[in-house]
């Protein structure tokens, strides 16, 4: 049969240029969406540009994936549960660089890009830093040329909406979708069955082989919708993959025709509701069972998906590895080393030591915590009802990894339930995290601390099992979002220094240090700074109806809310600083601004009640007159991305005081660095090497180290020898006792205090009180030289060329995936059909 013609790809948009791109705008108002383009309306001219700027991005991924197949490239195959993207108009257009041409554009048609960027809703498709890091890595893959791609779930509701009421959390479904997505490709061709629950039967094959066959199943169909990443100004465009749930029936016809419609649709709605949610509440059965199915649904999909893009190219299965990369990005994804034996052994027939060697040699792991209720795992139960196949796989899988315990560990029967991917007793339960390690070729933590603590504490066994399979990758951020975009001030009057190099080589910052000790350029330094807070103070205003100083200090904490993250340290250290501006306000000499934002987990109580003591202590201290205004708290409520990107340019400090030796990494502390905050912080996670950057003097650290930690709550930590040595704290903890911030609900706050002088204080609150106080003060009078604090702001920017996602993402592809960026000369035009590779 004659090879069919291969012809070339015209591109659909032929400019970049501004009336290129308003003439493709009204189109789009009118053929994609309806609409008579005049009169101008902002909702439909900001829908028409995205599809414009879509349109250009798609002419760049069908030149990239006929490059891809054109040069044989190996694929790097990014799975997470979480991708957190938040709005992507304008970090579209800045990675095309279309910046100018799509604001001169919307200006001819009466609007301002930043007001119609403000129309799009963010993608809550992820929690925190887990979901930020991954988009963030997708971006760095794009702007590397790294072939590669991104799979997760298309969740229809996102991280839930967090409104207040009362200072209370209250979450509201996030509807992101309500209005459409722009950026989206629905790909209805792409459907793979996913099976669950059935059961296994054995069979001889046409070898009298036996083999086993997974049979009885309840099918659930998922669909691709695509969603493509532009890399910086390079042409190259990936893919972000996301499953979306569709039943493998419409409904019952038989139900539909005797007049029950709910029976007939009853089984569809149950079918989809796997990608309804991100994060179904799991402290029931219900939410725990969606939960794993969830992470098999999108495993299953993404291997159909891999292998029959890569089948047809290689010539036998021991080849495989060379060609492909899979990342499971923490433990969540885990469940795809069972699923791809499952393949390779049931589908594929190969034999067991040669599917375990491809499995191995294929996988790679990134732990995210030291948390041990973090490192997941399922009641054996509970797999083995949803996925029973998988569970004699694993149980197969253990059984050869103990033998080889045992052979090296001889005589030390004690290691093998320590090691066992079967945890035995108080339950018999699956670790996700051990399945992991034991079946990639490399896991990496994600800070050198970390890194060093998984070997040492966690996984110690295994290091001396596996020498050499855990190392480190240190987290990174991506620059054009977090600078180029965030925080445009800055960023032009960098390039008007040193050129713009520092947009994909943010090494180049440091090319500024000469320029630290110009008293010009610290000037024009601090008015971007200035510009800023302006620019926050006035959001603050239109969000909260607070008005504050943009003179002030602007202290700063936003992230996920938890009990290790100490935002209650902070809280507490707010109350000392107001009793002392009660009794004097002059004993203060800097105001501050202090920010809260985040999400608490709706069943974590501890950390909701966390959000309501702040928000009761705002309440009391931004209505007091007495303190001159020295002093306000601002919790923002539903912090994403889009807001991140508003607060983080404006900060002066950043708080980064988790408790040493439990935060991974933390890019929350990068990102502020990097638009030229000053940290505050302990000696964990990734703030160990910020340190190292930037230099001792010019970071605020403060508290027990993560050795210091262990060994104090060894040895006994009595928090109640804290109260009654230090006045200003008993003084504080004595207030929140007495409901001096909240006398309408008495004792509410008891609990928090519970665990402070009861509980041990296990998060070292109390232990690290006096000296974080002290450190506070260093701050203030620091900030009072405000040449001197502009100096170390700019120390603290132009030295976070390490900590971008593209030195991360440069390190995986070297060292972990084996993977060469492409360039331009891998393409020579003589490639396959557009579309052959969606």
């Amino acid at each position: 049969m004659p090879s069919r013609p291969v012809s070339r790809y015209k591109p659909l948009c032929q400019s970049d240029d501004k009336d290129s791109l308003k003439n493709d705008i009204q189109r789009h108002v009118i053929s994609s969406l309806g609409n008579d383009y005049d009169p101008p309306r902002p909702y439909p001219y900001y829908k028409a540009l995205a599809y414009a700027v879509r349109d250009r991005m798609v002419d760049r991924w069908i030149y990239t994936q006929r490059r891809y197949h054109e040069s044989k490239a190996k694929r790097v195959y990014y799975l997470s549960l979480e991708f957190l993207p938040g709005r992507f108009l304008k970090n579209n257009i800045y990675n095309l660089n279309m910046d100018q041409c799509s604001r001169q554009a919307v200006a001819e048609f009466g609007f301002d890009l930043e007001d119609l960027s403000e129309l799009e809703w963010d993608a809550g498709l992820g929690n925190g830093g887990l979901g930020r890091l991954a988009s963030c890595f997708l971006d760095s893959m794009a702007a590397l040329q790294i072939p590669g791609h991104g799979y997760g779930i298309r969740y229809d509701y996102g991280i839930f909406f967090q409104t207040l009421s009362n200072g209370h959390q209250i979450e509201k479904c996030d509807n992101w979708l309500r209005n459409g997505n722009p950026w989206e490709f629905e790909r209805p061709e792409n459907l793979y069955e996913v099976q669950f629950g059935g059961h296994t039967e054995a069979y001889q094959d046409e070898n009298g082989k036996t083999s086993f066959r997974w049979v009885g199943t309840d099918n659930i169909m998922a669909m691709a919708c695509d969603t493509l990443i532009p890399g910086y100004d390079n042409g190259h465009v990936i893919n972000m993959r996301l499953w979306a749930a569709k039943s493998s029936r419409e409904f019952n016809l038989e139900f539909f025709n005797m007049g029950n419609y709910v029976g007939a649709v009853e089984d569809r709605i149950h079918s989809e509701t796997i990608s309804k949610v991100l994060y179904p509440n799991d402290s029931v059965d219900q939410g725990r069972e969606l939960r794993l199915r969830q992470q098999y649904f999108f495993v299953s999909a993404t291997f159909q998906d891999i292998l029959r893009r890569h089948k047809k190219h290689i010539a036998c299965w021991s080849e495989f590895p060379d060609h492909v990369a899979v990342q499971l990005n923490d433990t969540h994804p885990s469940i795809a080393v069972a699923e791809f034996m499952r393949l390779l052994i049931d589908q594929e027939h190969l034999e067991w030591n040669e599917a375990w060697d491809v499995c191995v040699r294929t996988f790679a792991y990134t732990n995210h915590t030291l948390l041990p209720e973090a490192l997941e795992t399922w009641p054996a139960a509970l797999l083995g009802r949803v996925l029973p196949r998988h569970m004699e796989i694993i149980l197969e899988i253990n059984r050869h990894f103990l033998a080889k315990v045992r052979q090296h560990f001889p005589g030390r029967d004690d290691l093998l339930e320590k090691l066992s991917i079967i945890q035995e007793h108080p339950e018999r339960r699956v670790r996700m995290a051990h399945l992991a390690i034991v079946g990639s070729h490399t896991v990496n933590g994600v800070s050198a601390l970390h890194s060093r603590l998984l070997q040492e504490r966690v996984f110690p066994e295994f290091v001396e099992l596996f020498p050499g399979k855990i190392r480190n990758v240190t987290n990174g951020i991506t620059p054009r979002r977090w600078l180029l975009q965030a925080n445009p001030g800055l960023a032009a009057l960098i390039s008007q220094h040193i050129g713009t190099g520092w947009i994909t080589h943010l090494d180049e910052m440091k090319k500024l240090a000469p320029m630290m000790d110009d008293p010009a350029f610290r000037e024009a330094w601090r008015k971007v700074k200035k510009e800023n807070k302006q620019r926050l103070l006035r959001y603050v205003l239109r969000k909260t109806g607070i008005n504050i100083d943009e003179s002030s200090l602007f202290d700063v904490q936003v992230k996920r809310i938890h009990e290790y993250k100490r935002q209650l340290l902070n809280i507490i250290y707010v109350i000392s600083l107001y009793n002392r501006l009660r009794k004097d306000p002059s004993s203060v000499t800097v105001p501050r601004t202090v920010f809260f934002g985040g999400k608490a987990a709706p069943s974590y109580v501890a950390a909701k009640l966390v959000i309501k003591l702040i928000n009761s202590v705002a309440e009391v201290v931004n209505n007091d007159q007495s303190i001159d205004n020295k002093l306000k708290v601002i919790f923002l409520s539903n912090y994403c991305v889009s807001q991140a990107e508003k607060i983080i340019p404006a900060a002066d400090l950043s708080e980064q005081i988790s408790t040493a030796g439990m935060e991974a990494s933390g890019t929350g502390n990068m990102k502020f660095a990097l638009n030229g905050a000053l940290t505050i912080g302990t000696l964990d996670g990734a703030n160990v090497e910020i340190m190292e950057e930037v230099g001792r003097d010019n970071i605020f650290i403060f508290g027990l180290k993560a050795e210091e930690v262990a060994e104090k709550r060894r040895s006994g930590h009595n928090p109640w020898d804290c109260y009654h040595q230090n006045p200003a704290l008993r003084e504080t903890l004595d207030m929140i006792r007495d409901n001096f911030f909240n006398p309408e609900e008495p004792g509410i706050f008891q609990p928090l205090l519970h665990s402070l002088l009861e509980g041990g204080d296990h998060y070292m609150l109390l232990a690290d009180y006096a000296d974080y106080a002290a450190t506070q003060e260093a701050v203030d009078k620091l900030y009072l030289d405000q040449d001197e604090w502009t100096r170390r702001s700019i120390i603290n920017s132009i030295n976070m060329g390490k900590f971008s996602s593209d030195r991360s993402i440069g390190d995986y592809a070297r060292d972990i995936w084996k993977v060469e960026p492409l360039s331009r000369a891998d393409f020579n035009g003589n490639c396959p059909l557009p579309g052959e590779d969606a």
